[in-house]
């Protein structure tokens, strides 16, 4: 297998996700090669940072305490408990009940909506597709500065066409183009510099009419739009502001 197979794969490798006879194939290569043994390591631990990171919610050590002070400062005002023989025991616990549910419901809901979202796992991905594509020194199956190169190149190995911009006349220098996976299908990724920074810049189609994205993580911006038929992630470690006047180079053009 060729190492953009293997890379390609990798995710699928690493989720356990391959045939038998397709996964000691990645087994031998990785044997033999150390950028994709680099890629494969990386991967993993990504998914065991994932698997590691906390998902319970330790309350604060004063929370019941606070709790108790509030409801005795609280309820006998509320509720005098002479209304009713034994009233003052049953607020008392009543209300405590629908405090302490409120405090869980709170939490509960807290730490749901401190989940990630499936666009900044996507964005995640990205970033680990960028990275990779450093690492492993593969940015381009089509090394070019010329779009009328790169843009043809993927004709027959994509079920679309990127459109591919030329931006160095403000820039950002196109350098060439390659074939990533990412949301689980092939993708264009078409690769871009800016100095030394290198921008990749993946693209493939969506349904979304409108959707915007822009996060740090890392050390490493990320962008996302939508439109025309296509998603657009740009990633790379220039300056936030300068990625920025990347995307929206592709966008007006």
């Amino acid at each position: 297998m060729s190492c953009t197979e293997i890379q390609n794969l990798v995710h699928a490798s690493v989720d356990g996700e391959l045939d038998l006879v397709r996964s000691i194939e990645i087994e031998r290569h990785l044997h033999e090669c150390e950028a994709c043994a680099r890629v494969h390591q990386a991967q993993q631990g990504l998914k065991q940072q994932f698997r590691d990171a906390p998902l319970r919610f330790r309350s604060p050590v004063g929370l019941r305490r606070n709790i108790q002070q509030t409801l005795r400062q609280t309820i006998p005002a509320a509720v005098p408990s002479r209304t009713w023989p034994g009233w003052g025991a049953w607020s008392w616990a009543g209300a405590a009940a629908v405090v302490l549910l409120a405090a869980v419901l709170g939490i509960v809901f807290g730490h749901i909506l401190r989940e990630p979202t499936s666009d900044n796992l996507l964005a995640q991905e990205v970033i680990a597709s960028h990275v990779r594509s450093l690492m492993a020194n593969h940015l381009a199956d089509v090394p070019s500065t010329d779009q009328h190169t790169v843009k043809p190149w993927f004709d027959g190995k994509l079920d679309f066409s990127p459109p591919v911009k030329d931006l160095s006349s403000a820039g950002f220098p196109l350098t060439g183009g390659r074939l990533d996976y990412l949301d689980n299908r092939p993708v264009a990724a078409l690769v871009y510099q800016r100095a030394k920074h290198v921008i990749n810049l993946f693209v493939w189609p969506s349904m979304e009419e409108s959707s915007e994205l822009a996060l740090t993580h890392q050390g490493y911006h990320v962008i996302h739009w939508a439109g025309g038929g296509m998603t657009y992630w740009a990633v790379s470690d220039v300056n936030e502001k300068e990625l920025g006047d990347f995307a929206a180079l592709i966008r007006r053009k």
